[in-house]
């Protein structure tokens, strides 16, 4: 596959996923609420939903029988996303959306710590360096964005669930990775999207919330949510994770807070402070110089 491509898939993987924070507090609008049920509603209809689009590819592309452990790995990333999702959903319920999109793809530093612990994968001094100014950039547009009082009113728990959610992504990016190799991304796919439907199929009635009975401007955004972000976005992720790695990939994905703010500026007037604008050079900065120490 042509370099050119993949990162063509990749820039709009970075696009589909940026708006999901939108299409979540529109949700969040529709229902009339935002709290823990509605967080794991949200979360569980996308899954389902994009889990129920795919179906007429899962067969075609799961024919071909692979080792047990792989089917594993596919479902443990599964288990991953629908923890990501869980805690980064709720996280909107109670900080911005640049704090709390910016926090959830601190994921770059997680990465790299785990395949440099777990897989000997020591990175390029300059994949590092790119990497910490990327992030710094990244936590400078979190912190002034969440004193500005631009939306949320408990931001140390939505960046607490942040942060929970980078962490979980990171481990679903790693895992999807190694399933990706012997499946191919739609055969991935395939396997880790209903794995993820399913552990949070049964949240929302444990916290008091049903499927049913909703106002259908709700539906619309939980459709939205599984076409573009989650088929698109994701898919277009994981497709660009089996040729860049995981690493490189979520450093491109910090671009997703400065795309989400600007969205959260036009659509629910979140104006962002001047530090956002700091953090987004530093993080086209970074990302360039960890694009050098990568070719390296």
């Amino acid at each position: 596959m042509p370099k050119g491509r993949v990162y063509a898939i990749l820039a709009i993987g970075v696009l589909a996923v940026s708006a999901a924070a939108i299409f979540i507090r529109l949700a969040y609008g529709a229902l009339g609420e935002a709290g823990l049920g509605a967080s794991m509603l949200i979360a569980a209809g996308r899954l389902l939903l994009a889990s129920a689009m795919l179906l007429p590819f899962a067969a075609r592309s799961l024919k071909k029988p692979q080792r047990r452990a792989v089917y594993l790995l596919a479902a443990g990333a599964g288990v991953f996303l629908a923890l990501h999702f869980g805690f980064w959903i709720a996280s909107l319920a109670y900080t911005s959306i640049a704090a709390s999109v910016t926090i959830v793809t601190t994921n770059p530093i997680w990465v790299a710590g785990i395949e440099w612990l777990f897989f000997g994968r020591r990175p390029h001094r300059k994949t590092l360096f790119g990497i910490a100014l990327a992030v710094a950039g990244g936590i400078l547009i979190g912190l002034t964005d969440a004193g500005s009082g631009a939306g949320g009113n408990r931001p140390l728990l939505g960046d607490l669930l942040a942060l929970f959610g980078a962490w979980a992504v990171s481990l679903y990016l790693i895992l999807g990775r190694e399933a990706q190799r012997a499946l191919g991304t739609t055969g991935y796919v395939a396997v880790a999207y209903p794995s993820a439907a399913l552990v949070l199929l049964p949240l929302p009635w444990l916290f008091g919330t049903g499927y049913l009975g909703h106002a259908q401007d709700f539906y619309l955004w939980i459709f939205l949510m599984a076409l573009v972000p989650q088929l698109i976005g994701h898919t277009s992720l994981n497709y660009a994770v089996r040729f860049l790695g995981p690493t490189l990939v979520t450093l491109f994905v910090l671009f997703e807070p400065v795309v989400s703010s600007l969205l959260g500026f036009v659509i629910f007037n979140e104006v962002p402070p001047p530090g956002v604008f700091a953090g987004a050079a530093a993080m086209l900065a970074g990302v360039g110089l960890a694009l050098g120490g990568h070719r390296s």
